[in-house]
């Protein structure tokens, strides 16, 4: 397969990458972001991050502030795009078709061609990044902001052997239940609604138990889409239920935006690192 450089700048010593392939998965041209710390001949670990509804691979890497974190500490960073891009199934709605893909695998068309994030995900991009990855120590980690969050927390709980810890910033944690994740869910799985439990972090909680990694999630109080799409009620009674501790944290006057990620990824990033080395 060929992965060609679009960008690359250097930033903290180290190189902030921005790739092209062809995805035999998604059946389309794909864009990716990768950032490689400085070289060391120490082992590296790999962060995944998963960006939310709208976004590309360019917003985290553009407004994240993590590059200096990221070089400190000899880490990884990879950022994939929401959904797959160009001639395929689209809507005029913004949450729904490209850029907001919910990292699932669509059963339903017009999407089913297309929409096959997860395995994207799972099988075809890894590959290609390990292979551009200088001394990869085969440990890895996900983080993500709110559809991306969702996303975070659904292929953590997923993949519990995979994935050192988990992360998420206002994240989407109970989508059956509210109108981004039933919009989403009806167009690319249908409307019944017990082929939706695979996808939502709540429902995964509830069957995985103790093995899956730890979890840390960031809110804000001034989030404008905490009360109606971000409650976290369902997902830490689940976590009750399995008598799971998930590091809740709510930061006052914090909003939506990457400001909120900027000012706090440091702390998450240190909480990766402290799973992943």
């Amino acid at each position: 397969m060929t992965v060609e450089i679009i960008e690359k700048h250097q930033s903290f010593g180290g190189q902030q990458i921005k790739y092209r392939h062809d995805s035999t998965t998604l059946k389309c041209e794909m864009t990716f972001s990768l950032f490689l710390p400085p070289e060391t001949k120490t082992a590296m670990p790999l962060i995944w991050w998963l960006s939310g509804l709208t976004c590309t691979d360019d917003n985290f890497s553009q407004k994240g502030a993590f590059q200096a974190y990221a070089a400190k500490n000899r880490v990884a960073f990879v950022m994939p795009d929401t959904s797959p891009r160009g001639a395929v199934a689209d809507s005029d709605d913004w949450d729904l078709g490209q850029g907001a893909s919910f990292y699932l695998n669509a059963t339903q068309e017009p999407w089913q061609t297309n929409y096959q994030m997860y395995d994207y995900l799972t099988q075809e991009l890894p590959a290609i990044v390990y292979s551009l990855l200088p001394n990869f120590s085969g440990k890895e980690s996900i983080m993500g902001h709110s559809m991306g969050g969702h996303g975070a927390l659904m292929l953590g709980l997923k993949n519990p052997q995979r994935f050192s810890a988990i992360s998420a910033f206002a994240p989407i944690s109970n989508p059956m239940q509210v109108p981004w994740g039933k919009k989403a869910f009806t167009a690319y799985l249908g409307t019944a609604t017990k082929t939706w439990k695979e996808w939502d972090a709540t429902e995964l909680l509830k069957t995985v138990g103790t093995k899956h990694a730890p979890i840390l999630i960031t809110q804000g109080t001034n989030d404008n889409f905490y009360e109606v799409q971000l409650n976290e009620q369902a997902f830490l009674a689940a976590a009750d239920v399995a008598d799971e501790t998930i590091n809740y944290r709510k930061e006052i006057g914090y909003d939506h935006s990457y400001y909120t990620i900027a000012t706090f990824i440091e702390e998450h990033i240190a909480f990766h690192v402290s799973h992943l080395k």
